[in-house]
């Protein structure tokens, strides 16, 4: 067993590991199916190309959803070996009323089936909703077909954990860590600590301030002047040649200067301790990409896949993970381009119709308005908005077809603390109304019928209440 293989911290995992890479060793040609969310294609991204490294032949394909109609599709394909990545486990019962040899790498929650090849750090006493992502769950599988050729795969396996909200206080913990490590000794990663902020690598500092919306500082969050005004009274002349430079671009000191002037501003205006402490985290670096590049932050990263697949178009978002920086990469940041606009777009639409208040959630019903595959987005962004409340998760719906609804959760770490979980609340209350759903503590989806939303809000409102009783 090679050395990277070994240091691995849980070897129940790599025994189920090596179980699917036989397996696929032994097809002809697999299929990959993914999920299109961050974590899906960068999930996709490691497992396609360690297969490649590896000489087995396989076609990718993506899903927004892995239901019976889904599934059906891929047994009809010609692949006797199929390998699901951050989906799969949760669909076992169906999946194994086909023909073709299932390979399963995943984290989501587990359908009471067992089959032999089956790769979910669940399994193993291991959160898949905190501590392994879908793309780690993917990396342990590489790491068994390529050993420690594969472990450059880490870079896209920490992009999909940090794109999957698996940072906890800022940083990832269990198992990811161990990814994250591997990645740094592979010297295609570095994790230091630093301003914890969306846009490190393309945003001027004051626009990287000013929409620094997780925690508001006033006179600097939402307020670009006011940010301007700040960076301006520093002991430091940071404006070079008229230019805002971005954070990724200051030097050591200049970057100490300024976040200690901000969490001093914050500490000043009434900022509560563990607000200021959220201001600092890890950040997670990809050091072999270009910088002022959105692939050179993990997080950046991240968001620039997001908006891809939702739009119809993993096929750009996989050939950026599988690093084509040329016309797949300008392609993602157009995409991305017209993902803010409609983020924005939503977000006033809930700041214009509000939310319906609820004893124990709070929910809207964006119809066409908003679509299915960002609703979710624009909900999580919502909670900052006025009139929603930070204190219960929020509901989202947007019509997904003629007869369904899409439902989006978001909670919040502390919700969790207490004992939140939404991926039970959502899968629960959709099956309770004929629908289905699923997902992770702190965010999670289920698709309705488009008669039963009274009855679903009930419902989740009430398994709400019980755990957070």
């Amino acid at each position: 067993m090679s050395e990277t293989t070994a240091s691995f911290p849980v070897p129940e995992l790599e025994a189920r590991a090596r179980r699917c890479a036989d397996a696929l060793r032994d097809a002809d040609a697999v299929l990959l199916a993914s999920h299109i969310d961050a974590d899906g294609l960068t999930s996709a991204g490691v497992a396609s190309q360690a297969l490649s490294r590896a000489g087995i032949d396989h076609e990718t394909r993506f899903e927004n959803q892995l239901g019976p109609e889904e599934i059906a599709d891929i047994a009809a394909t010609e692949y006797d070996t199929v390998l699901f990545t951050d989906f799969g486990s949760g669909q076992l019962d169906e999946i194994v009323e086909y023909d073709f040899t299932p390979v399963v790498a995943d984290h989501h929650q587990l359908a009471d089936v067992d089959i032999e090849h089956h790769l979910n750090p669940l399994l193993e006493g291991v959160d898949g909703g905190s501590e392994l992502s879908g793309a780690g769950a993917a990396y342990v599988l590489a790491r068994a077909l390529g050993g420690p050729e594969n472990r450059d795969l880490a870079a896209l396996a920490v992009v999909g954990a940090v794109g999957d909200m698996q940072t906890e206080g800022g940083e990832l913990v269990g198992a990811n860590t161990v990814v994250a490590k591997e990645g740094v000794e592979a010297g295609v990663l570095d994790t230091a600590r630093g301003l914890a902020v969306y846009g490190v690598q393309t945003r001027p500092l004051p626009k990287l301030l000013a929409y620094a919306s997780d925690v508001h500082i006033p006179g600097i969050t939402n307020d670009r002047q006011g940010a301007v005004r700040f960076l301006a009274g520093l002991d430091i002349d940071l404006k070079q040649g008229g230019e805002w430079p971005t954070w990724a671009e200051l030097t050591v000191e200049e970057k100490q200067t300024v976040a200690s002037a901000l969490i001093r501003r914050a500490i000043r205006n009434g900022v509560s301790t563990d607000d200021v402490e959220d201001l600092v985290g890890t950040t997670y670096t990809l050091t072999e990409e270009e910088l002022g590049t959105e692939v050179r932050d993990a997080s950046e990263f991240s968001t620039l896949l997001n908006a891809t697949a939702r739009y119809e178009r993993a096929d750009v978002g996989l050939a950026v993970c599988l690093g084509d920086r040329d016309g797949a990469l300008a392609e993602a940041r157009d995409l991305l381009a017209e993902h803010r606009r409609n983020l924005s777009a939503g977000v006033r639409w809930v700041e214009e119709h509000g939310v319906t208040q609820e004893e124990h959630v709070q929910w809207f019903d964006a119809g066409d308005e908003i679509r299915d595959t960002i609703v979710g987005i624009v909900a999580g962004m919502a909670m900052s908005a006025d009139g929603v409340r930070y204190d219960k998760p929020i509901v989202a719906l947007a019509r997904k077809n003629e007869t369904e609804l899409k439902a989006s959760a978001r909670g919040t770490g502390r919700l969790v603390d207490d004992g939140l979980d939404l991926s039970v609340v959502m899968g629960e209350a959709a099956r309770a109304v004929g629908g289905d759903g699923g997902g992770h503590t702190v965010a999670a989806g289920a698709t309705i019928p488009d008669d039963a939303v009274e009855a679903f809000v009930t419902e989740v409102g009430r398994l709400v209440a019980a755990q957070l009783a």
